[in-house]
């Protein structure tokens, strides 16, 4: 029978996610700190994880190279992955905003210039505003942006909010709150029905047992 494959970001993540399979006495002996292995298969040759950049989970999981997969909603939310979102994990609480200046003021029928990581999310969200945006393309510290001019405001993720008021901005309007999701491709939901959704049913339960304990 074949292993359950769970492709897994590199990362916070990880490690909250070694800890949950840990709880379900899912065990990966050869996964040490320090370790350059890529895969690696549980004690029982059950469960087999797949480590890649947390940005190719959505990736590995719809071309089904992964059964499953751990991934922070604005990583699903930018690539929009045809894959079943089945378990919200409570885990990396924050959100999507809009910050910029405070006194930045939107001119009616004024194309807005938008600074962020996550274009597609960001013209979504506009889209539905009727509002025209032009969305630049950053890789990095987007906060400078609206500072130097490149643009009116940006899109990002705001968790305390401190990068943002270190700088001078503050958010502008909130797009949607964001935490890991469990996700699971949709051929092998079907073909690995039984054990996948055993899989999932012992993790709710825990994350269940956890949250009546906080």
């Amino acid at each position: 029978m074949d292993e359950i494959k769970i492709a897994l970001g590199k990362g916070r993540l990880e490690k909250f996610t070694l800890q949950a399979l840990q709880e379900m006495g899912i065990e990966f002996p050869e996964l040490k700190k320090g370790s350059r292995k890529l895969i690696f298969n549980d004690t029982e040759d059950k469960i087999r994880i797949v480590l890649v950049k947390a940005s190719d989970v959505p990736t590995y999981v719809e071309n089904g190279a992964a059964d499953i997969g751990f991934v922070g909603k604005d990583t699903l939310l930018e690539q929009g992955a045809d894959v079943f979102e089945v378990l919200d994990l409570g885990f990396g609480k924050c959100k999507f905003a809009v910050a910029g200046l405070p006194d930045q003021a939107t001119k009616p029928n004024q194309k807005l210039t938008v600074a962020t990581k996550y274009p597609k999310v960001a013209k979504n969200f506009y889209n539905n505003k009727g509002v025209s945006v032009e969305t630049i393309y950053l890789n990095g510290s987007v906060e400078l942006a609206p500072l130097i001019g490149l643009s009116d405001v940006i899109v990002d993720i705001v968790e305390t909010g401190r990068t943002l008021k270190e700088n001078g901005l503050v958010v502008l309007e909130d797009i949607s709150e964001i935490s890991a999701r469990l996700i699971v491709n949709k051929a092998s939901f079907k073909t690995k029905t039984e054990r996948i959704h055993s899989f999932i049913n012992q993790l709710d339960d825990l994350l269940k047992k956890h949250s009546i304990q906080n």
